[in-house]
């Protein structure tokens, strides 16, 4: 599989980024932070709420609360965890953990990217190490990391099996890993937003995809992954994955659920899960759920060998 970003040199393993607040000013990075991230929306602009979606990808690093509450649930307290942001994007949760008190690390494939971090980091004053690096190939040395952060990252890399080695191998033993795989099943699909494409032939999926105008064509990409060319996974696949790597798999949703702490935004789904509950079936329905509709699989890893 071709990487999104194949036609561009690629990176140097060892190259160390960074981020310097004494170079930009708080106010001129954020100014350069728009400007650089505009270029990466305009594929969107087919949604209707475009504006509002714009300023969450602005503003990222201040829209990371469950995510950090995840990650909490998981690790412990984040004050001074070793974390490694794998495949950072935008930088929004790096700089919301570093701003907590983690010593984040950040590495992204994009060199584009890598220079948003920079900005965003130097938004808030923070001196956040960037490298431009493939999650195949991390540039750091055994165990170097409390924790490991993959957000959307896994269906991307032309290898998850390389690069889910590579995060056991820079974690300690006991560390953690936060992971998103995309549900092969998924009802709506999380790239596209178009529903049922998951549930039809790849080929028919991409025509369907160039008709409804969603494909990333307009935007900065220069080598834009197709549906086919991405990963995607049925719950049991991922998981035998992960364990064949040393790793303890936990779905932090349904650990959420057991918690009594999963929430559903509209009340329909809240007055259903209480019904389903009421009768003793809401872990099942849950289940289900998971295998035939929802988007995106979290789980939380922990290096056990």
């Amino acid at each position: 599989m071709r990487n999104p970003f194949s036609d561009q040199r690629p990176p140097r393993a060892n190259r160390k980024l960074g981020s310097d607040p004494s170079v930009v000013s708080r106010r001129a990075a954020g100014a350069a932070l728009e400007h650089a991230i505009d270029p990466w929306l305009q594929h969107m602009r087919w949604r209707r709420d475009f504006a509002s979606w714009r300023e969450r990808r602005i503003n990222q690093e201040r829209y990371q609360t469950e995510r950090m509450d995840m990650l909490e649930h998981a690790t412990g307290p984040i004050g001074g965890q070793r974390l490694l942001d794998l495949g950072a994007g935008m930088g929004g949760f790096a700089v919301a953990a570093a701003l907590a008190g983690a010593h984040v690390t950040a590495c992204e494939y994009n060199p584009a990217y890598c220079r948003i971090i920079e900005l965003r980091a130097v938004r808030h004053s923070l001196a956040l190490p960037v490298f431009n690096a493939a999650g195949e190939a991390l540039p750091f040395a055994d165990a170097s990391f409390d924790t490991v952060v993959a957000w959307d990252v896994l269906e991307h890399v032309q290898s998850p099996t390389a690069m889910l080695a590579e995060i056991a191998r820079v974690l300690r033993p006991g560390g953690h890993c936060l992971l998103t795989a995309i549900n092969r099943r998924a009802w709506v699909d999380p790239h596209y937003h178009i529903a049922g494409l998951n549930w039809l032939p790849r080929d028919m999926a991409e025509q369907i995809i160039t008709r409804r105008k969603r494909s990333k064509g307009g935007a900065a990409f220069r080598d834009m992954q197709r549906l086919s060319d991405m990963h995607y996974y049925h719950y049991g696949q991922i998981v035998r994955l992960c364990k064949r790597h040393g790793f303890r798999v936990q779905d932090l949703r349904q650990a959420q659920l057991r918690r009594g702490e999963l929430t559903s935004p509209k009340a329909s789904r809240r007055a259903m899960r209480a019904a389903l509950r009421a009768i003793g079936l809401e872990s099942l329905a849950y289940r289900a759920q998971r295998r035939w509709y929802v988007g995106m699989f979290e789980l939380g890893l922990e290096r056990v060998r």
